[in-house]
């Protein structure tokens, strides 16, 4: 399944949708500006919540908390060693981590399973420059994978944003 996601989405703050390709709305994100780091609440068509991504503040590099049903679910964290590009790793129970690598800060990039494509984000199926799209391969878990893509949109462009203000 192919979503469409707006580029840089979040300014503090934001809501957006999260489209698929042929640009119905599949996911509702509610953005939460909190003291203590930023929440958002993914949300199924029907408004039921089928995620929350919360940030922790005291950590080195970053870290995100996905969680489902008020219980942890993975864990999303910025690489401190990766001095040419944005690296992540996508935590979660049992040996079924995820990798992100490629260029992030252009929405050009994979997520991997053991060297395995899980997905594809990238620009180049659109004309329009501000969005990118989150290619999901079959099987794999939809909400994981795009809360990992606005997590990495929101790290790797955070500095910008706090600019922007």
């Amino acid at each position: 399944m192919r979503y469409v996601m707006r580029q840089k989405l979040l300014s503090l703050g934001d809501d957006f949708t999260i489209k698929d390709d042929e640009g119905r709305d599949v996911f509702y994100v509610d953005g939460k500006v909190l003291s203590l780091g930023d929440k958002l609440i993914f949300k199924d068509g029907q408004g039921n919540e089928v995620a929350r991504v919360t940030e922790r503040l005291l950590s080195i590099g970053g870290t995100w908390e996905v969680s489902r049903d008020g219980r942890p679910y993975a864990t999303v964290k910025k690489s401190l060693f990766s001095i040419l590009h944005c690296k992540f790793t996508v935590d979660v129970p049992g040996p079924d981590d995820l990798e992100a690598r490629g260029n992030l800060l252009d929405h050009e990039y994979t997520l991997t399973r053991d060297g395995q494509v899980v997905a594809e984000v990238s620009k180049k199926w659109f004309s329009w420059t501000d969005s990118y799209g989150v290619e999901v391969a079959e099987g794999e878990d939809d909400v994981l994978i795009l809360a990992c893509a606005v997590v990495i949109d929101m790290a790797c462009h955070k500095d910008e944003k706090d600019h922007d203000h």
